[in-house]
């Protein structure tokens, strides 16, 4: 019966971790339909990583040397796979250029490394191509997480990895320092090896649930996202709209500052939808949608209030303000038609335009105003902005507009 030293046991416990790791990820990717190509890959990620390990430990034994050179080939893809993985998560992908570069590098140190006069090198390469792989992985995760899921604390994310580019960093380094003994020292059974064997079963298991808390958290964040935009415009649906305009309602009473609120109707909507199809209808809501964002200041707030109709909320903002705002977005709307099928799609709005009058003024009153605008608009024509003067404003501060 073989005997393994204690830092072969830990490199094998590392390897069974990673296998039952990587049919945990295939069957995440059997469940999980948007991030199955991110669980294929980490799947084949921790496969590759246990195959290394096992590798790894069979080659120390003497004549089998070319097994080593398959083990640090393994564990280079098993990073290049994970950071696919991630890029596929995040939805960025990247060319092969960069992995083209490490894998020719580690493949070359690995051949030329079978040479025991060149195991220096070997080790010192590849290391170093692990450690670049791991500060880059986890550059990309802390990023993506922040810039995508707005995450604050998405550096916490790149911790495993990081301490992984600094382990590999350091042993490519020592390689450098000291090339006569760093191969005896990497096969060593010393107490140092078995310490970071164990050290890397912790990193290992530590980084894997971070992968998970990365999936779980997107998918807290989709469902977040989804209880408060609208699907298909990528606006504030109306519970999420109606909840900006209290919070505005709030604000402006503790501040003593005006705000307004525009209320946006679809001219000829139905015809669009019973001509050209619904498709071509979906396609001039979310024209419409682009359109009003882009004129909105980033403390207004757009929302999608039902059907063909529009909300927006400006801060600081009176009533002759507004209708300069309103008078805006009806003009722009009318020059910009939405295509469809290589076609312009005429389309026009009609705004109704209020303010709120003051601490006694409410929502329900003020809403009631900006849509008996909007009903004086569609019935004097379309394609128009009407105001309704509000009761009696107090003296109120004003916020520039764009």
């Amino acid at each position: 019966m073989p005997s393994f030293s204690a830092t072969e046991i830990a490199f094998l416990m590392v390897a069974c971790q990673q296998v039952v790791l990587a049919f945990g990820w295939l069957a995440g990717a059997a469940l999980m339909a948007e991030s199955r190509r991110a669980a294929l890959h980490w799947a084949l990620y921790a496969a590759l990583s246990a195959v290394s390990l096992v590798l790894f430990v069979v080659s120390v034994k003497p004549g089998i040397e070319p097994l080593r050179a398959m083990a640090n080939l393994c564990i280079v893809a098993s990073l290049v796979v994970l950071q696919r993985g991630v890029w596929a998560f995040f939805a960025c992908p990247r060319p092969w250029l960069w992995h083209g570069v490490v894998l020719a590098a580690a493949g070359a140190a690995t051949w030329f490394g079978l040479d025991p006069a060149n195991g220096a090198w070997r080790v010192a390469i590849v290391s170093g191509a692990l450690s670049a792989l791991c500060l880059s992985v986890g550059w990309d995760m802390q990023r993506e997480a922040r810039a995508r899921m707005e995450l604050r604390w998405g550096a916490v994310l790149a911790v495993p990895l990081l301490l992984g580019g600094l382990v590999f960093g350091l042993r490519a380094g020592r390689a450098m320092v000291s090339p006569g003994t760093i191969v005896a020292e990497v096969t060593a059974d010393s107490a140092l090896n078995v310490s970071a064997a164990f050290s890397y079963l912790v990193i290992a298991l530590v980084f894997q649930l971070t992968l998970v808390a990365l999936v779980v958290t997107r998918g807290v964040v989709e469902l977040r996202r989804a209880s408060r935009y609208d699907a298909l415009t990528g606006l504030l649906n109306r519970r999420a709209a109606q909840e900006a305009l209290e919070d505005e309602l709030q604000r402006s009473r503790r501040l003593g500052e005006p705000f307004s609120v525009l209320m946006i109707d679809a001219d000829h909507f139905k015809s669009i939808n019973d001509v050209q199809g619904h498709a071509a209808g979906d396609r001039a809501l979310q024209h419409l949608g682009t359109l009003l964002s882009a004129q909105m200041r980033d403390i207004d707030r757009v929302g999608r209030w039902g059907g063909e109709e529009f909300i927006v909320v400006l801060p600081g903002t009176p009533l002759a303000q507004a209708q300069e705002v309103a008078e805006r977005l009806r003009e722009r709307t009318q020059a910009l038609p939405p295509r469809w099928q290589e076609r312009a799609v005429p389309l026009t709005v009609s705004l109704g335009v209020s303010q709120w009058a003051g601490a006694a003024d409410e929502l329900a009153a003020l809403m009631s105003r900006a849509d008996a605008a909007l009903y004086r608009a569609k019935a004097n024509g379309r394609n128009r902005v009407e105001v309704e003067p509000p009761a009696s404003p107090a003296n109120l501060r004003v916020l520039p507009t764009r």
